[in-house]
């Protein structure tokens, strides 16, 4: 069977700093007809495990700990059985949402995560958060960049956990060094390619975007 990438989004709230917002969130399912990963499970438990249809949950993948990202990874975990993994530097922002529940296990630069037959290649691109991840697919042609690269920019920086210029470097050493014509599939709005970000690199160091 031929691996996919499936798209479901779900709404809730991002809270930070104080601060609350209405959000749409893009999850990403990768597998076949008999396994897949989950990446970000933003929001609505039963509306993930309903988009998997049955298939074996081999993880819960999380770009980043900010809870818009992360609000239903408990939830799904205890109904699929499926570990928890996240980057180490995160664990501070985990814990402002699920303060009694621990990821299961870490994400790490350079990991390979299979799932389907491809591999998916985990890049640590702090910046938006301190333990932000990509996963790369090159089988599929496509990032899952989270929110550290969206269509026409980086991701926010402005509040706690950011900086903007280790998010620059971020994408500039780890993104933009991808061939072209892969597909970007964002945290949140529509995806974008790599070919199409990066003449912009300049334009956003220049605007403090």
């Amino acid at each position: 069977m031929t691996a996919r990438v499936d798209h479901l989004v779900t709404s809730g709230t991002f809270a930070l700093d104080g601060g609350e917002w209405d959000v749409d969130n893009n999850v990403w399912i990768v597998g076949d007809d008999s396994e897949a990963i989950v990446i970000d499970a933003a929001h609505d438990a039963a509306a993930i495990e309903a988009a998997l249809g049955g298939r074996t949950l081999r993880a819960i993948v999380c770009t980043h700990a900010h809870n818009d990202h992360i609000d239903a990874a408990p939830a799904l975990a205890a109904a699929t059985g499926a570990p928890i993994l996240l980057h180490p530097e995160d664990l501070p922002l985990w814990l402002q949402t699920h303060p009694e529940h621990t990821p299961d296990g870490p994400l790490t630069d350079g990991q390979e995560l299979t799932v389907a037959g491809i591999t998916l290649t985990v890049l640590h691109t702090p910046g938006h958060a301190p333990g932000a991840v990509c996963l790369y697919a090159p089988e599929l042609g496509t990032v899952f960049t989270g929110d550290t690269l969206f269509q026409g920019g980086p991701g926010a920086t402005g509040r706690s956990f950011s900086s903007f210029p280790t998010i620059i470097d971020s994408i500039r050493d780890r993104l933009l060094t991808l061939p072209g014509d892969t597909k970007v599939r964002t945290g949140h709005g529509d995806p974008t390619t790599i070919g199409a970000e990066a003449p912009k690199l300049d334009e956003w160091i220049k605007r403090g975007h």
